[in-house]
């Protein structure tokens, strides 16, 4: 190794990620524990380059990957310096007060976040008083209440064509747990299936709260790149434990898993002996067509669904489900028993009884009218203003190519200044970006803030016409 005299960073020449992967991670890490703080002036590419020991292209990937995700920033004939960790980073430190109230002022348009105006209040009291009616436990249910697996199970089979067991009796069929929502079950999953050291690979770009989940819990995570039809099975190398993915609408890039590419990965999976982890992210939500099968469907015998009531209802429940071969349902259980840990009850109690009154199916008809509309709307606005978008009629997100790291740095602060809140695609990857350009979320906010978002939204992204980049594929 070799260690910079000035700088906490060391870069590992023996190691498989790349240098620049390396040396961005160093300076993430470093901002993220104090030891750099905000301000903080960095050598130039070529002074640290020198320090390290290694080519200044390295450095200069390095830098330009941390300016896209808004770690570092130049200043005009000073140099570059340390921000703020960026919103929504995983290791970010509490903002200020200041910058919490201008956020709680600007309209959202970032994904990940659910129609909560659309859940009927009535409804929702009512199903908390019921379920604060039900005895409370003695004794945790570790595999999740029957009522609640039950009620899931019904839940799969309307909406996703899943038909699975709510029973869990150590037989050979498929069984539904409950689960803390989708990051807590891959918690669980790389704690109980899989070992120190396994190589998982994850769509790149991807859900960075999975990489980490997946890291913390010591595993290997390699980027699984993805193009129009999905995951590319040529790039998963030999080796490759599990394979984490979302095929019904891909986070970030809104796309679906083309069918060839479905049957290949769970064909590959058997072959190789992988677990395929399914996130159904924005399953339920299709536009054009009814929902497409998952991959449980497909290839019981390898996939593990994860499903989460966050997306469609509220995180406020904590509330999910994991529908896996029995091997996995056994494993999973044994953990919980022996560290005494499992999804808490509460959450699990309010879904029965909205399932129960018919209330949740009634808030899906609403939820998938709602965020069609507003799709229809948004997607209308930004053709007419000559501006291409991404991503399947599906789900509560499209995407805005550009055609680079500083188009996308340079939008999210025009649109900041403007009292819009905008996520890029760089910050999606965990190696070097390739993907660059806006993810437009269209469910948390109003139908009035959406209204009045789109005219300034139009107007930004037409003035950067020049780094607008016709979709591909």
């Amino acid at each position: 190794m070799a260690e910079s005299p000035a700088l906490p960073l060391t870069v590992d020449r023996e190691s498989a990620t790349p240098l620049a992967v390396q040396l961005a991670e160093e300076l993430r890490t470093a901002a993220a524990d104090g030891r750099l703080r905000s301000g903080d002036r960095l050598p130039s590419t070529r002074t640290l380059a020198a320090q390290l020991k290694v080519s200044r292209t390295v450095t200069a990937a390095a830098y330009e990957q941390l300016h896209a995700e808004g770690w570092i920033a130049g200043r005009h004939g000073s140099g570059t310096y340390i921000t703020t960790a960026p919103p929504g980073s995983l290791r970010a430190r509490p903002r200020r007060a200041r910058t919490e109230s201008a956020a709680a002022d600007a309209i959202d348009l970032r994904p990940g976040s659910p129609w909560v105006g659309g859940i009927d209040r009535s409804a929702w009291r009512r199903a908390w008083r019921a379920a604060a009616d039900v005895a409370p436990l003695r004794r945790p249910q570790r595999a999740g209440l029957p009522a609640y697996r039950a009620a899931v199970a019904e839940h799969l089979l309307r909406h996703r064509g899943l038909r699975v067991s709510a029973e869990f009796d150590g037989g050979d069929g498929e069984s539904v747990l409950a689960t803390g929502g989708t990051t807590a079950a891959l918690a669980e999953l790389a704690a109980a299936v899989l070992r120190r050291g396994d190589t998982v690979a994850v769509e790149e770009p991807g859900y960075q709260r999975a990489v980490e989940t997946m890291r913390a819990a010591g595993l290997r995570v390699v980027p699984a790149p993805v193009d129009a039809d999905g995951l590319l099975l040529d790039a998963l190398p030999l080796g490759t434990r599990a394979v984490y993915c979302s095929p019904a609408h891909q986070y970030p890039l809104g796309r679906r898993m083309a069918a060839g590419r479905r049957v290949a990965l769970v064909e590959r999976a058997r072959r190789e002996g992988w677990l395929v982890i399914e996130d159904d992210y924005d399953g339920e939500l299709r536009y054009d067509v009814a929902p497409l099968p998952l991959l449980a469907a497909l290839a019981p015998d390898v996939v593990v669904h994860l499903g989460t009531t966050s997306k469609i209802l509220t995180p406020t429940l904590g509330a999910g489900w994991m529908v896996a071969p029995p091997g996995v349902v056994a494993a999973v259980l044994e953990h919980r028993e022996s560290t005494g840990t499992g999804p808490a009850a509460a959450g699990q109690l309010v879904v029965v009884e909205l399932a129960r009154n018919g209330d949740l199916g009634r808030h899906l008809r609403r939820l998938r009218r709602e965020l069609s509309e507003r799709r229809t709307l948004l997607v209308g606005a930004l053709l007419d203003g000559g501006v291409p978008v991404v991503g399947d009629d599906a789900g509560a997100h499209l995407v805005v190519p550009l055609d680079s790291a500083a188009a996308e740095r340079d939008l999210i602060d025009a649109a900041s200044r403007s009292g819009l809140l905008l996520d890029g695609l760089a910050r999606h990857h965990s190696g070097q970006a390739s993907w660059f350009g806006i993810a437009l979320g269209y469910a948390a906010c109003s139908r009035e803030q959406l209204h009045e978002a789109i005219p300034v939204l139009v107007r930004l992204l037409t003035r950067s016409t020049g780094s607008v980049v016709s979709p591909s594929g």
